[in-house]
């Protein structure tokens, strides 16, 4: 199985008063959650793919925190990943490092990114039975402003409508973007489905609202 998850920024203690406002009573008690979270989750040998912004901690005290959790893992650098750059962090522990990739989950194409993208490579593709086959996982902008005003460009995205080079007829536009924000899923990775439900639903309550 292969989960996805984005912006853990493991040790950094103003993220439970400040911006996300996560609650906790410092980065330990955080730290100790999302593990707790991400083991109950994933098996030794199940993908995890990190979205960036994993740690704000340099290179030894990263390490750390990777020991510990399970599975296979993939990153994508995100701009708080500073621990990158320091020697003493254990590149091994993942199977790749990129900026950005392009994977295969299940016959469905996913676009990975720190940042969202929204005109991503595949939007357009759909298989025989007209099933969306992209999906752009993005992560970055947590719970902030700037990812309503993401959700309000995918909705307005999705009335439109444009007409298919080999059909003529006026269709829909897809436009697939998931933000994996760990807050979310309540610091759970979750497979691609999971995520394409829970952002579904989210912003449905969203879009109410406004």
């Amino acid at each position: 199985m292969r989960y996805y998850i984005a912006d853990c920024h493991f040790f950094h203690r103003s993220l439970n008063e400040k911006m996300d406002q996560r609650g906790f009573a410092d980065a330990e008690e955080m730290n100790e959650y999302m593990i707790q979270k991400w083991n109950h989750k994933v098996r030794p040998r199940d993908e995890v793919v990190i979205l960036g912004d994993f740690s704000m901690e340099k290179g030894e005290k990263t390490n750390e925190i990777l020991r510990r959790l399970h599975g296979r893992l993939y990153l994508i650098e995100g701009n708080h990943d500073y621990y990158l750059k320091d020697s003493d962090f254990e590149r091994e522990r993942f199977v790749w490092i990129k900026p950005y990739a392009e994977m295969k989950d299940y016959k469905r194409s996913v676009i990975l990114c720190h940042y969202p993208v929204f005109c991503y490579h595949g939007q357009y593709r759909k298989d025989q039975e007209g099933n969306d086959r992209t999906y752009m996982l993005y992560g970055h902008v947590h719970n902030s402003f700037d990812e309503v005003l993401v959700s309000r460009f995918i909705r307005e995205t999705k009335e439109a409508r444009r007409v298919n080079m080999y059909t003529r007829t006026e269709e829909p536009i897809p436009c697939n973007m998931l933000n994996c924000f760990c807050m979310y899923s309540d610091y759970e990775p979750l497979s691609l489905d999971e995520w394409i439900v829970l952002n579904q639903k989210r912003r449905e309550a969203l879009f109410r609202t406004e």
